[in-house]
């Protein structure tokens, strides 16, 4: 269950999830992955971030085949350019940091810190391929109210 809450209610949330200390990425994660091509305008990636209320895009089909992240703050960097006419694939980091579902919330806590970023990719075990994001905010809902 993910936290809920209303801007008038913000303290009322509902997380299910043991403490954070035998948490695993899949007890904080979000499952499903929200994805564009390279090609997308950075106003259209901007337009998928608002709608479905996410911090960050998974970008395929990069130079090489390869796929990388672009964040909010990737986008806002660029935003007094032609968000129209460039693209995503010109922002998105090629440098994706994953972890596998069942590693430990700290070890997730520990990638994030020495990588220095604030989204991790989930990957799928063998593959590779992505299945869901962990977030410094799904980890900090955890420590708030796993385990209560």
């Amino acid at each position: 269950m993910s936290p809920s809450g209303t801007t008038r209610a913000p303290l009322e949330h509902a997380f299910l999830a043991p403490k954070f200390e035998s948490a695993t990425v899949l007890d904080a994660m979000r499952v499903g992955v929200v994805s564009c091509t390279a090609d997308t305008s950075l106003r259209e990636a901007a337009r998928m971030m608002a709608t479905y209320r996410i911090h960050c895009i998974v970008v395929f089909e990069l130079e090489g085949g390869s796929w990388g992240v672009a964040s909010d703050l990737d986008l806002v960097a660029a935003a007094g350019e032609d968000v129209d006419r460039r693209k995503v694939g010109e922002v998105a980091r090629t440098k994706v940091v994953t972890i596998r579902a069942e590693e430990s919330a700290t070890r997730a806590a520990q990638l994030m810190t020495e990588e220095q970023v604030a989204h991790l990719v989930v990957v799928q075990p063998g593959d590779g391929h992505p299945v869901g994001i962990l977030s410094t905010l799904d980890l900090a809902g955890v420590l708030a109210w796993g385990g209560s």
